[in-house]
């Protein structure tokens, strides 16, 4: 079998030290913030010339928690229910025979700090913490845009939005700039979509607390926030 080598150019750091939590494609939540720092071979101000002129990029990376060296033909997608199996290749499951991902991410600013370079400022990202980036590619809207595009089982799916309810009190506990982003990740329902016990307490790590919380309908109900999460495994 062929191989190629791909180099991790960057890696991105954001708010979520756990898979638990991450919307489930880009762009669904714009209130997040994440930063793309390059290694530092590739720490190069020239390299980013000209990227400040777009609004947003594509991120090539990989699913690094998701790489294994058997692969599966067909997949259960999450938003089907996981009732349901279609072909790897028909979904964007992280269990594919090369773990690649592809996100779109606004980009908000790039800065050149002075011991890291080029630091990519960008919102919206679906990406965990320390995920590594094999490149970055401006967003085209000429070329990359296609409104009247068809999206397959996705369109029989209609999305849903939680009722996000968390008393003053406990979202006082969050950095104020990162709230609205919380909430936003709340509303888009964290849960495996097999799960609907309206008594189970799900915690979430983000942005370096942790958010319990239990949902009953389409209603979330944030039940407490503690200021250091405990240890995942």
């Amino acid at each position: 079998m062929e191989r190629h080598t791909l180099r991790v150019i960057a890696r991105i750091h954001s708010d979520f030290p756990s898979k638990f939590g991450i919307p489930r494609q880009s762009g669904l939540v714009d209130a997040l913030r994440a930063r793309v720092v390059f290694e530092p071979e590739y720490r190069v101000a020239e390299a980013v010339r000209g990227l400040e002129e777009f609004s947003h990029i594509w991120l090539i990376w990989q699913f690094s928690r998701a790489v294994r060296e058997d692969w599966s033909p067909t997949v259960r997608p999450p938003r089907l229910g996981g009732n349901r199996r279609l072909g790897v290749f028909a979904t964007r499951s992280p269990f594919r025979p090369n773990a690649l991902g592809l996100s779109v991410a606004g980009l908000e600013r790039v800065e050149i700090d002075h011991a890291l370079g080029p630091v990519l400022h960008v919102t919206g990202a679906d990406l965990l913490d320390g995920t590594p980036i094999y490149d970055v590619k401006p967003y085209l809207p000429y070329a990359d845009a296609h409104p009247e595009a068809l999206g397959g089982f996705t369109d029989q799916t209609p999305r849903r939005r939680l009722e996000t309810r968390c008393p003053e009190a406990l979202l006082a506990r969050v950095p104020p700039e990162k709230r609205d982003a919380l909430l936003g990740v709340l509303a888009e329902d964290p849960r495996p979509s097999y799960q609907s016990d309206p008594d189970r307490v799900y915690g979430m790590a983000f942005a370096g607390v942790e958010v319990r919380f239990t949902v009953a309908g389409e209603i979330l109900t944030v039940v407490d926030i503690i200021s250091e999460p405990k240890a995942r495994k």
